[in-house]
């Protein structure tokens, strides 16, 4: 119980460094001259496999600035999410799976 504790408190701390490195990066290009975004619709496969470890999950991802979550596929495999910068697809999935899901996959372990 301990162990589970520590990782949903490491999930917060998590959260408000992403929270922070989010906003200054849509603060920067808001106001940039010439924004270089090229906003996607992004399909993350999910290895999450509980209702409350996916929800948890969309949430962390509308929480944090530059990326909305969209849709759940009905067999709960996909997460939709849109974000502002989609340039590198897998670089988007990497940094939810290792900001978010590895984390919420520890906590429901």
């Amino acid at each position: 119980m301990l162990w589970r504790g520590l990782a949903c408190l490491r999930l917060a701390v998590i959260f408000l460094r992403e929270l922070a490195l989010s906003s200054w990066a849509v603060a920067r290009a808001a106001f940039a001259r010439q924004p270089a975004l090229a906003p996607a619709i992004i399909a993350m496969p999910l290895r999450l496999r509980t209702e409350m470890g996916i929800a948890t999950l969309a949430n962390l991802v509308s929480l944090t600035p530059g990326t909305t979550s969209l849709h759940v596929s009905q067999d709960h495999r996909t997460l939709y999410v849109h974000c502002l910068d989609g340039s590198d697809v897998q670089g988007v999935i990497n940094g939810i799976r290792r900001s978010f899901e590895d984390v919420i996959l520890e906590i429901e372990a």
